[in-house]
């Protein structure tokens, strides 16, 4: 924001229901699954962003390495995009998550968050997935 690349224009909310679960180290992920069972409409903030702040936050969502992709969404009070987990995961984040998500990720959802620096750096983030889908669920997922 401090670049000017970046400006707040409004709080939003999606117009279908669309999962938001915590995956490793309680990491947001949107899943692009519109409708899904169990699904709430989703709460956020809506920025315009310029071409470079665009290309900065490709980086870092990691748009090129499969983390995630930025896609179209349909929120209110208008269309945008928004950055979703990469499909070939999606449908078994949310079955990890019990097909069950949350509205917002607000300071309760991000307790336990676990910065990236602060994460094991002999695994890629994309292994780091793969182990958290193939664990099985527990009622505290923040140990992950």
């Amino acid at each position: 924001m401090r670049s000017g690349d970046v400006a707040f224009r409004c709080n939003c909310r999606t117009v279908e229901p669309h999962p938001l679960v915590c995956g490793p180290y309680r990491v947001p992920f949107l899943l692009n699954l519109p409708g899904a069972a169990g699904a709430d409409r989703v709460s956020g903030e809506l920025y315009a962003v310029s071409a470079r702040g665009l290309a900065r936050l490709d980086e870092l969502e990691g748009t090129e390495r499969g983390h995630y992709e930025r896609l179209p969404i349909k929120v209110e009070p208008t269309g945008v995009e928004a950055y979703f987990a990469e499909k070939s995961y999606a449908i078994e984040m949310w079955e990890r998550c019990g097909k069950r998500g949350y509205w917002v990720y607000g300071e309760k959802e991000a307790r336990g968050y676990v910065k990236r620096k602060d994460r094991p750096q002999d695994l890629s983030f994309l292994e780091q997935i793969e182990q958290f889908v193939s664990s099985s669920s527990s009622s505290d997922d923040d140990e992950f």
